[in-house]
């Protein structure tokens, strides 16, 4: 049974930094990219960074690019997301995903975590 587990949520103030978690069981994660996502209260899930198999590709969306890194740890089948200067606009759901394809398509991932909630105060 494939299980990706969020962690690492939690409120903070902006400007602030927090790095969550994801942590996978029944897949290995070498044979697949890993994007994050998030879903904002009233808004669509949008895409927010994705890295490839290896680790070595990575694509971020513009409203995170330069304040979000993507990681990955093979052997410990986990991938991360530190998220430094949040902004009060950060404010979402934020869920990990895994897709045999690079891709910032959530169409294109086929298994989902359950999400953890991130807030940012102003």
């Amino acid at each position: 049974q494939v299980q990706l587990v969020e962690s690492g949520g939690g409120l903070v103030q902006a400007g602030g930094s927090l790095r969550l978690s994801c942590a996978a069981s029944g897949l290995t994660l070498s044979r697949y990219a890993m994007g994050w996502f998030r879903q904002a209260p009233g808004k669509d899930r949008e895409f927010a960074a994705v890295i490839g198999r290896n680790g070595d590709v990575i694509y971020y969306a513009d409203s995170v690019k330069g304040r979000f890194t993507i990681s990955k740890d093979n052997a410990k089948n986990a991938v991360y997301l530190q998220m430094n200067s949040l902004k009060p606009e950060d404010t979402a759901v934020y869920y990990c995903a895994a897709s045999f394809r690079f891709s910032s398509t959530q169409g294109n991932y086929d298994y989902w975590g359950q999400g953890t909630q991130v807030t940012v105060s102003s």
